[in-house]
């Protein structure tokens, strides 16, 4: 993994993305490579059973589409909160038959990592979920004072111990960003006064304001998580898709060919 300072303070409850006037448009409308259908998955957050349900869904939806070429990309937040990180984590691992695939590095999977070196990182990232993830690797994180450094250590330990090695390495060598064509996919966003090749590594996993809301054209669409919308939120200069699926059932997808701009979803029907 790439070296970092700290990462910014974070907090258990996230805001959700800002309602803001649009007063900048692209000149023509973006596209994906010819040829091709790419799908973009937001924030998953230990639901391994919406994952199903959508990837479900993208399957048929391929099926139906003249492209060639198939790219599923997902956007990081992969474990805490939801019940089953390891599950989907095991799923990202096995991507779809047919499909070119991109697994991004969220601010999530950067705690978990950092916790496996640093158990000084433990209460901020039990704060953010972590204890869900603890559990799904089968580690009982209220056994033994909580609170008490030497309890991190060991909690930190039989995290080492739980994690299959062939996880860990999938999680060090996921990816910060990917582009295809006139789409940048990120987790959190990048910073606007920055070139894209010039971007800080804890802007892409942790920027909100300044990305959010700003209205100048980055070079490329920014499609984005972290931040979560009640429904996809359209711009001229980003596109994000974190709707809370840990939470509200809803786990979103952005499908694009061409010039077309579609989404799928997960409902309260898809949900075990």
């Amino acid at each position: 993994m790439v070296a970092t300072a700290s990462p910014r303070p974070t907090r258990a409850r996230q805001p959700r993305a800002p309602k803001i006037p649009v007063s900048k448009k692209r000149q023509q409308k973006p596209r994906v490579p010819d040829g091709s259908v790419v799908y973009a998955i937001g924030d998953i957050h230990g639901r391994a059973d919406l994952l199903d349900a959508l990837h479900a869904q993208i399957v048929a939806d391929a099926r139906k589409r003249p492209a060639r070429r198939r790219v599923l990309i997902w956007l990081g937040d992969y474990v805490d909160r939801g019940i089953d990180s390891m599950g989907v984590v095991e799923r990202v691992m096995a991507p779809l038959a047919g499909f070119e695939t991109v697994a991004l590095l969220g601010n999530h999977e950067d705690l978990m990592l950092r916790f496996l070196d640093d158990p000084a990182v433990g209460p901020d990232w039990m704060l953010n979920g972590g204890i869900q993830t603890l559990t799904s690797y089968r580690i009982d994180p209220m056994d033994g004072c909580f609170f008490r450094a030497d309890r991190w250590e060991a909690l930190s330990r039989a995290l080492r111990e739980a994690l299959p090695a062939a996880q860990r390495r999938f999680l060090e060598r996921l990816k910060l960003m990917h582009r295809e064509a006139d789409y940048l996919f990120v987790h959190a966003g990048i910073r606007p006064d920055r070139a894209l090749d010039d971007q800080d590594r804890d802007d892409l996993l942790w920027i909100r304001g300044e990305f959010l809301f700003s209205d100048v054209d980055h070079g490329a669409v920014v499609v984005h998580g972290h931040t979560i919308s009640d429904e996809p939120q359209i711009r001229p200069n980003r596109v994000g898709i974190d709707t809370g699926a840990h939470y509200t059932d809803r786990l979103t997808a952005l499908a694009l060919e061409g010039e077309s701009m579609r989404f799928l979803q997960t409902g309260e029907a898809d949900a075990r």
